[in-house]
């Protein structure tokens, strides 16, 4: 869930970010690719690489199977405004979760220098998406979630304050969620490949 800035005219989405969300997906695409042909200065430190970089990963689709548990978008089933969960703490943790993806995606590959480039390219891309999709949502739900906003920090986790919200319950979600989030392990396979191959 995301926050309008408030620069923001009457929670208008900003135009200049809508073509970044509309091919956010696209976006990520070519340094996922660079990940998969490239083999400059790779690190063949396996702890780090595998370990560290499976770790990174496994966190990443734990956190995205997490969110849809609540959020349930790729389920077919959305429930309004979401502050359960995850939501709870950060107010973007599918971002969040690709973006530790990513970063482990580097460290699967070798490519433990590219790591901070990935980091930043990311947050950037990820950045102009969430200025529109926290426009869109503030029009959509108004008062609820300008609470929300101020509530819940963007990108870095915090406890939240105050009794526990949206606890409904949700174990019916999580093999669901998991069907829906397991696309992911797709990203593994250049990597794989490319160990094998060299």
């Amino acid at each position: 869930m995301r926050h309008a800035e408030p620069g923001d005219q009457a929670g208008r989405p900003p135009e200049p970010f809508r073509w970044v969300y509309k091919i956010r997906s696209l976006l990520m695409a070519p340094p996922v690719v660079f990940l998969a042909v490239c083999n400059w200065w790779e690190t063949e430190t396996e702890p780090l690489t595998l370990g560290l970089g499976g770790a990174i990963f496994g966190l990443g689709l734990l956190l995205r199977v997490w969110s849809q548990v609540h959020l349930r978008y790729r389920l077919k089933s959305m429930r309004g405004l979401t502050r359960g969960g995850p939501y709870r703490y950060v107010r973007n943790p599918v971002y969040v979760g690709n973006i530790l993806i990513l970063v482990g995606c580097c460290l699967l590959s070798e490519l433990v220098w590219f790591a901070p480039i990935m980091l930043l390219y990311a947050l950037a891309v990820y950045h102009c998406v969430v200025r529109y999709e926290e426009s869109h949502l503030l029009r959509k739900h108004g008062g609820d979630y300008e609470q929300f906003l101020r509530d819940v920090p963007r990108w870095v986790p915090r406890l939240p304050a105050g009794s526990a919200c949206d606890q409904a319950p949700t174990g019916q979600w999580i093999g669901p969620a998991l069907v829906a989030e397991a696309h992911n392990l797709l990203l593994l396979v250049p990597f794989l490949a490319k160990e094998i191959l060299s």
